[in-house]
């Protein structure tokens, strides 16, 4: 494990193997750290195949310094983008994890030319809108945006809901108004049965991002995590010499 001071104090946490490019970047999801099981099987696949990984964490996860609570969007892609240019000069691969699929397009909008591919599964692209804010009834809705925030229950998880989360979020939006202006080649893995983010949002990032070669495969037993031995199998078929 190696460490970045993000220059206030924060240290994040991050892992790099060092191999052939273009260097793979994993990005998990909320709450989610670089040695889930997805994260792992892909180092696992790098080392045997001589491949650069970079496995990080954002502030408040894992084991970067920083609180969970209170974080958002646009800090957590920022806390990645600087961890990569530390890190994993030259071209990338961005593989995001459910909020991490939303953090790659947006560190793939940054980065540009740089980004060779993207890998998305079951991308929460625009979640603290589309699947947050929505499930907020007028009085929660009406206390994060006057007392600035409001512990609500989504499902079986208690989340601390900020007024600049949400903000930060509709700043970050993508696809809502045109097209999201990428040109790398990117592949969608979702599950169909997936409680957490409707396998549906996968079809509108498809649709809304600007590069031609997009291929989205559909799990149908499949759930949000995708974490079994046949769906890390065809996460790992993304990559390789035919692949990204």
């Amino acid at each position: 494990m190696a460490w970045l001071d993000r220059g206030d104090g924060v240290k994040l946490a991050y892992d790099k193997r060092e191999g052939a490019g273009p260097t793979l970047v994993f990005l998990p999801g909320y709450n989610s750290n670089r040695q889930g099981t997805k994260a792992v099987a892909l180092d696992l696949w790098c080392e045997q195949f001589g491949r650069a990984l970079l496995r990080l964490e954002y502030s408040g996860h894992g084991d970067s310094e920083g609180p969970l609570e209170g974080g958002t969007i646009g800090g957590w892609a920022e806390d990645a983008a600087r961890v990569i240019q530390h890190a994993a000069p030259g071209p990338l691969v961005l593989v995001g994890s459910s909020m991490g699929g939303w953090i790659a397009l947006l560190l793939a909008r940054k980065f540009g030319a740089r980004v060779a591919g993207i890998v998305l599964i079951a991308p929460a692209v625009n979640y603290s809108e589309d699947l947050l804010w929505g499930k907020l009834n007028p009085f929660q809705q009406r206390q994060v945006m006057e007392q600035g925030s409001a512990r609500v229950m989504v499902g079986p998880t208690e989340f601390l809901v900020t007024r600049e989360f949400i903000e930060d979020g509709r700043k970050n939006s993508l696809g809502k108004n045109g097209r999201i202006p990428i040109q790398a080649p990117i592949r969608l893995l979702h599950g169909q049965q997936d409680k957490a983010v409707p396998w549906r949002v996968s079809l509108r990032v498809a649709e809304a991002v600007a590069s031609p070669d997009v291929r989205i495969t559909l799990v149908k037993d499949g759930d949000h995590r995708l974490s079994r031995p046949e769906d890390l199998l065809l996460l790992l078929s993304f990559f390789g010499p035919d692949g990204l």
